[in-house]
């Protein structure tokens, strides 16, 4: 036999112990059965219960909480990112402008079972420390919430001192970790 022949041969069964090693992964999929798992969809406003969490050690003139954000759903879902938070008066009328996004933290997705827990950091700025002029300082009756990636929002009831005019930095939000919060501010 010539050496091109056994490296034929030998080609043919190399070929040969693949497809029956193949075989059966081939005959799962033609079969209907699926080859990944299926993914897993973002939490939607209405999976999520949003609350506020005990309020934290916060940079001078400014307080630290813990948005929470639990999967009250039946099913596992995501969130990436940061939600989209302001303060509201009375009939949900936004005041000033929508809460900055601190990039301190890598921006990671977060998968909820059902029951779990993913939270967000939000700084208030006393708004005594803001010049009047450009302020307005003015009662919020809480805080719009927009989950991540969501265009459906809840207001979360919270009463605290909010610019009335946009402009000034009064609210600041990192992106969503996970688990619940802890009582300090880390800046």
């Amino acid at each position: 036999m010539s050496l091109i022949n056994r490296r034929q041969r030998r080609l043919a069964l190399v070929a040969a112990a693949c497809a029956v090693v193949l075989s059966p992964a081939a005959a799962l999929a033609a079969a209907g059965h699926p080859a990944a798992a299926p993914a897993v969809s973002s939490c939607a406003t209405s999976d999520l219960r949003v609350w506020l969490g005990i309020p934290g050690d916060g940079a001078a003139g400014t307080t630290a909480y813990q948005l929470e954000l639990s999967n009250v759903s039946s099913h596992t879902c995501t969130l990436m990112g940061y939600p989209g938070v302001s303060a509201v008066a009375m009939g949900e009328q936004q005041l000033g402008s929508p809460a900055t996004r601190d990039a301190s933290d890598p921006t990671l997705l977060v998968t909820l079972a059902p029951g779990a827990t993913a939270h967000v950091f939000l700084e208030i700025v006393d708004t005594a420390f803001l010049p009047p002029a450009t302020c307005h300082p003015t009662s919020a009756i809480g805080l719009k919430v927009y989950p991540p990636n969501d265009t459906t929002a809840t207001v979360v009831p919270f009463s605290f001192q909010a610019c009335k005019k946009a402009g000034p930095v009064f609210l600041t939000v990192r992106t969503t970790v996970t688990g619940t919060g802890i009582p300090a501010f880390s800046s």
